[in-house]
């Protein structure tokens, strides 16, 4: 369940990152209610999942979450680009918080 837990708030984080673009700077009434509720359950989720899990590998994961899947959203919703060095960046960090998994010690 622990990482369930830290999927679900990696999953919230990327929700209220997006949600506060679309609220242009806290005026859109709905994505900025959003965006409050997903920081504060991303970050509840998160400290469930600590309860478990170590510290550093946590919350490399939770923001590593974030880093990409804001970056592959932003790209889709928002029309973003990303340059080859951009890809490649996100590419590794997609594979550290795989090996961060991976070499857990649960």
């Amino acid at each position: 369940m622990k990482w369930f837990y830290l999927f679900i708030a990696g999953a919230l984080e990327i929700t209220w990152a997006i949600t506060m673009k679309m609220s242009d700077g806290f005026t859109v009434l709905i994505p900025a209610v959003i965006t409050g509720i997903g920081y504060i359950a991303s970050a509840v989720f998160l400290s469930v999942a600590l309860k478990q899990l170590p510290l550093g590998t946590a919350y490399a994961i939770w923001t590593g979450m974030g880093i990409v899947g804001t970056s592959v959203l932003g790209v889709f919703l928002f029309q973003e680009k990303l340059t080859v060095s951009q890809v490649i960046c996100v590419m590794l960090i997609v594979v550290g918080i795989a090996g961060l998994k991976l070499l857990a010690k649960d």
